[in-house]
């Protein structure tokens, strides 16, 4: 009943939890939270979901994406000063008040009745008064909300080393590092001394070998959260470099 996956979360996002717990890991912070938590989660970020029903066998959340396009016209439309950049952390959990919990409930049917197709209109209204209610509940929000910097040059090697074992294409990578592909690839080159995808094979395959040697981890434990999409291909890759096995390694 659990399911994990990799996301990349592109656009500013307002999660409510309405039952089951919504648990994320990025390479900086672990947050979870079960019924009637809220969550502001930042762009540009990789992160791996587990999303748990619990005794009563229900998982529901909803989900608001809030775009760009649309925070730059309620820039335009309040006729806000803004240019500050958000230094917070990249997770902000949203404390509950009678006005959020109002807005959500208001959505509910919608969620609940998926053949009733919410409005471009209604949804914009919608999302406007998310904004709103965010910004009314914690006013220090608005650099969140509100930063359209580019995601700046960071260091490659540091994020590589915090961020190789999840399986996103290397264009997500040149992006969250504030690279073209061309750019990241010619960076990639300097620091490593190889291509990206050659690299992060290699990489992930050392880690494996660390993880089965020293931490007695079963192969089938690890292969997904090193970034293999298949037992049988990490099997494959694992042989390949080391000789053995990993299942012939761990004996």
């Amino acid at each position: 009943m659990r399911k994990e996956k990799v996301a990349f979360l592109e656009h500013n996002t307002l999660v409510m939890q309405i039952s089951g717990r919504f648990s994320m890991e990025t390479a900086n912070q672990k947050i979870s939270m079960g019924r009637g938590e809220m969550l502001l989660i930042q762009k540009n970020q990789l992160a791996e979901l587990t999303k748990t029903p619990l005794e009563d066998n229900e998982y529901q959340t909803i989900i608001i994406s809030l775009q760009e396009d649309l925070l730059r016209k309620i820039v335009l439309e309040e006729q806000l000063e803004i240019g500050q950049k958000y230094v917070g952390p990249p997770n902000v959990l949203i404390p509950a008040n009678d006005f959020l919990r109002a807005f959500f409930q208001s959505i509910i049917p919608y969620v609940r009745n998926p053949g009733e197709k919410i409005t471009n209109s209604m949804g914009m209204l919608k999302v406007k008064e998310a904004v709103h209610l965010l910004l009314y509940t914690m006013p220090e929000l608005e650099a969140f909300l509100f930063d359209f910097s580019e995601p700046y040059k960071m260091d490659l090697e540091k994020f590589m080393y915090s961020n190789f074992h999840y399986n996103v294409p290397v264009e997500k990578f040149a992006q969250l590092t504030g690279r073209s592909l061309a750019g990241f690839k010619r960076d990639f080159q300097k620091t490593f001394g190889m291509a990206p995808r050659h690299w992060l094979q290699e990489r992930r395959l050392t880690e494996a070998r660390h993880l089965i040697e020293t931490k007695h981890k079963k192969p089938s434990a690890i292969y997904l959260e090193l970034g293999f999409e298949s037992l049988s291909h990490f099997s494959h890759s694992f042989k390949k470099k080391f000789g053995k096995a990993p299942t012939e390694w761990s004996l």
